[in-house]
C-alpha cells in the first residue's frame, strides 16, 4: 500500500517499515500490527504518515497449490529430508504466499529469461581466458580506490589510534556518510544517534569499523556493469541480505567478529561482477542455463565457462591484498569443508542459502544451492528457531541498510 496519511491509518494495518519519531527515536518496528493504543501514541507525538503493507487477500486452495509448486522448483537441488532445507522451504513458502496475498503475481517462464545480449562481446573466448588472466586484465585497466589502501594500512597497524582511523575514513565524504548511516541502522541497534566517525569508532570498535569501511570502499570499484545483464540494486540487495544473515549467524558463535561476516557476505559474489564486465555473453548463457535447468548458478557457470565466480574472486582479492581471513570466507563459501578452518566460510555458505530462500519471494530466479550438512553441523544451531529469528531480524534491517548504500 505504501505511505498512508495519519487520518487514514486504522487498527489492523501492518507497518511495512520501521516507524520513527522526528528525533530519530524508534517507535514501532516493521511488522507491527497497529492497534488503537498505537494510533493514540502516534497522534500524540505528531506522526503525519506511516508506511503500511498492502491489504492481504484470502488465497484459495488452487492459488496456494500454485505457490507451493512454484517454490518447490527452487528446491530441486537440496536434500528434502534435511532439517535446515525443510525450514528454508517453509520460509520461502510463507514469504511468497504473503507477497501473492499482497497482490504480487508469480513470474511466468518468460520473465525467468534474461534480456537479449546478442550485441555484447566477451573479451575472452571460452577456454582462452583463465580466472587469473581475466582478473589481471581487469586490474591493469582500472585503478582501485585509494581510500581502500589507506584504510587497509590502518587496519594492519596495531598501533593506530582511534583518532587516526577516524581521520583516514573522514577524508572520503561519501564513505563517511554511508558508514554513519550503517552505524545508525538496525545493523547495530544503538538507541542514540551517532553523529561522527570518531564516536562510531569508539562505539563499534577500531578494527570493526575499519573492516566495514574497507568493504564499503570496495563496492565503489564496480561501475558500468551492463544493465541488460543485472539490475545492480537487486544484486546489492542480495549481497546485503547475505551480509545481514552472516552477521546474525556469526553472533551465535563465540569469539567471532560479526562485522567481518557482514562484509564477507556483502562481497561473497564479487567475482560475479568481474564476470559480468569481462564475460557478459557467457555470463548470460550461464544464467539462462541455471534458470532453465533448475540448477545452482555456480554450477551453471562452471558448465558454461569452465570456472565459477569464486575462481575469479580468489585472484581478484589477492591482487587487492584483501585481508586473508575475509578472502577465504568469500572464496570458499560454496565449498566450506575444503578450507582448513571451515567454520567461517560455513557461515557465509549457510547465509547464502538462506538469502536465496528469501529471494524467491522477491522475484529471485535462482535455485537454493543446498546446505552442506557437515558445514551446518559446525554451527550447532537449531534450524527452526535460529533461521526463523534470522529472517525476522532481516526484515527489520534490510530496507534501512539498503538506503545507506543507495
Amino acid at each position: 500500500m505504501g505511505m498512508v496519511h495519519f487520518d487514514d491509518l486504522k487498527a489492523g494495518m501492518i507497518l511495512a517499515s520501521d516507524l520513527k519519531a522526528s528525533d530519530g527515536r524508534l517507535l514501532f518496528t516493521a511488522g507491527t500490527e497497529l492497534q488503537d493504543r498505537h494510533l493514540t501514541l502516534l497522534e500524540r507525538v505528531g506522526i503525519k504518515q506511516a508506511d503500511v503493507e498492502a491489504e492481504q487477500l484470502e488465497l484459495d486452495e488452487k492459488t496456494l497449490q500454485e505457490i507451493e509448486d512454484y517454490v518447490r522448483d527452487f528446491y530441486l537441488y537440496v536434500n528434502p529430508d534435511f532439517e535446515p532445507a525443510i525450514k528454508m522451504f517453509r520460509i520461502s513458502l510463507e514469504l511468497t504466499a504473503k507477497r501473492v496475498a499482497g497482490g504480487w503475481e508469480l513470474p511466468d517462464i518468460n520473465q525467468r529469461r534474461a534480456t537479449n545480449v546478442e550485441h555484447m562481446e566477451d573479451l575472452f573466448s571460452t577456454g582462452m581466458g583463465t580466472p587469473e588472466t581475466i582478473v589481471k586484465h581487469e586490474t591493469e585497466l582500472t585503478s582501485f580506490p585509494d581510500i581502500f589502501f589507506r584504510i587497509k594500512e590502518v587496519l594492519e597497524d596495531d598501533s593506530a589510534s582511534a583518532d587516526t582511523i577516524a581521520q583516514v575514513v573522514s577524508t572520503d565524504m561519501s564513505l563517511s556518510a554511508k558508514l554513519l548511516k550503517l552505524v545508525n541502522s538496525p545493523l547495530y541497534g544503538f538507541t542514540q544517534t551517532i553523529d561522527s566517525i570518531s564516536r562510531s569508532v569508539a562505539l563499534v570498535g577500531a578494527k570493526e569499523l575499519s573492516t566495514l569501511a574497507l568493504g564499503i570502499s570496495a563496492i565503489n570499484y564496480f561501475k558500468d556493469i551492463p544493465s541488460e545483464l543485472v539490475d545492480m540494486k537487486t544484486f546489492w540487495r542480495h549481497s546485503i541480505t547475505c551480509g545481514i544473515f552472516a552477521k546474525i549467524l556469526a553472533g551465535t558463535q563465540t569469539g567471532l567478529s560479526p562485522e567481518r561476516f557482514f562484509i564477507a557476505g556483502l562481497l561473497h559474489d564479487v567475482g560475479r561482477l568481474i564476470m559480468f564486465k569481462k564475460l557478459p555473453y557467457a555470463s548470460t548463457e550461464a544464467m539462462l542455463f541455471a534458470r532453465e535447468n533448475s540448477i545452482p548458478l555456480v554450477e551453471a557457470e562452471h558448465s558454461i565457462m569452465g570456472f565459477n565466480h569464486t575462481d575469479i574472486s580468489a585472484p581478484l582479492l589477492q591482487s587487492w591484498k584483501f585481508p586473508e581471513g575475509l578472502s577465504c570466507m568469500i572464496n570458499y563459501h560454496h565449498m566450506p569443508m575444503e578450507y582448513p578452518n571451515p567454520l567461517e566460510p560455513a557461515i557465509i555458505h549457510i547465509a547464502d542459502n538462506l538469502t536465496n530462500a528469501v529471494d524467491i519471494a522477491m522475484g529471485g530466479m535462482y535455485v537454493v544451492p543446498g546446505v552442506d550438512e557437515e558445514a551446518w553441523s559446525l554451527l550447532g544451531i537449531k534450524a527452526d528457531t535460529t533461521l526463523g529469528e534470522a529472517v525476522e531480524e532481516y526484515h527489520k534491517q534490510v530496507d534501512v541498510i539498503m538506503e545507506a548504500f543507495f
